[in-house]
């Protein structure tokens, strides 16, 4: 299996990156088109994802959490590029707490979104995956190491929970067809996502870190870089946690 990065190969690599018009996922589609990868960003609403890259690009919407919609996703990656080498899962939100304020509606959507959709791209990716020997690569958060707070509720806490046990499932289950199966746990991130909190908790949030800093997507894309690349392909199975210090495992 050639460990030459995708700007070598003759065949370009194919990756589809879920989640594409988040902070995080716009970092990721950037990165990985400036890597060299043939690049199709998902997410409900793809209209300001057109990119002027001279690397093939595709934006295609999806509902990651309706089955017909994951498979269509992939089929339309294919058809258009022939192949999937990586596939990258950031699609998610955050919910809320305490306990008593989440309704079972909130509840299941929040693990649909989150978990659902997760398990969905796998299953609809795991043969494009197996025949290019590639890597799946799926969105925990150190909610999901530590137990999570009324910040982002007890749904999102048990949804990433659940991603990391998927990852390590996969990672066994493929690991014969040689698919590296990664879960990438981020803590405190600089996106638009934190502006659902008010100035005092965005200052907390950032003080709890030892680092003493917010991770920037940047720096979340580039990890991202790494985990589908030549120098990680002897990892699979593994979290990665990108906590700044704030979650030691």
């Amino acid at each position: 299996m050639s460990l030459e990065p995708p700007g070598r190969d003759a065949a370009r690599q194919v990756a589809l990156v879920t989640g594409a018009a988040g902070g995080i996922g716009r970092a990721v589609v950037e990165r990985m088109l400036a890597t060299g990868y043939t690049v199709v960003a998902s997410d409900l609403a793809v209209a300001d994802l057109a990119c002027a890259a001279a690397t093939p690009f595709a934006a295609l919407s999806a509902d990651l959490t309706q089955e017909a919609d994951v498979e269509r996703l992939v089929a339309a990656a294919l058809e258009r590029f022939g192949r999937l080498d990586r596939v990258i899962h950031l699609a998610g939100r955050a919910g809320r707490g305490p306990l008593e304020a989440v309704t079972a509606e909130e509840w299941r959507a929040l693990l649909d979104v989150n978990l659902t959709s997760a398990f969905l791209l796998a299953k609809a990716s795991s043969a494009a995956l197996g025949a290019s020997r590639g890597a799946l690569v799926l969105t925990s958060s150190t909610n999901g190491l530590q137990g999570g707070s009324a910040l982002s509720g007890p749904a999102y806490a048990a949804a990433k929970a659940g991603i990391i046990n998927l990852t390590r499932y996969l990672a066994k289950e493929w690991a014969a067809r040689g698919v590296r199966v990664i879960c990438l746990a981020p803590g405190p991130v600089d996106t638009p996502m934190l502006a659902r909190f008010d100035a005092d908790t965005r200052e907390a949030l950032r003080s709890s870190v030892p680092l003493g800093r917010l991770a920037t997507p940047a720096e979340l894309a580039g990890l991202v870089e790494f985990l589908c690349g030549p120098g990680a392909a002897f990892l699979t199975g593994i979290v990665v946690n990108a906590s700044g210090g704030l979650v030691l495992d």
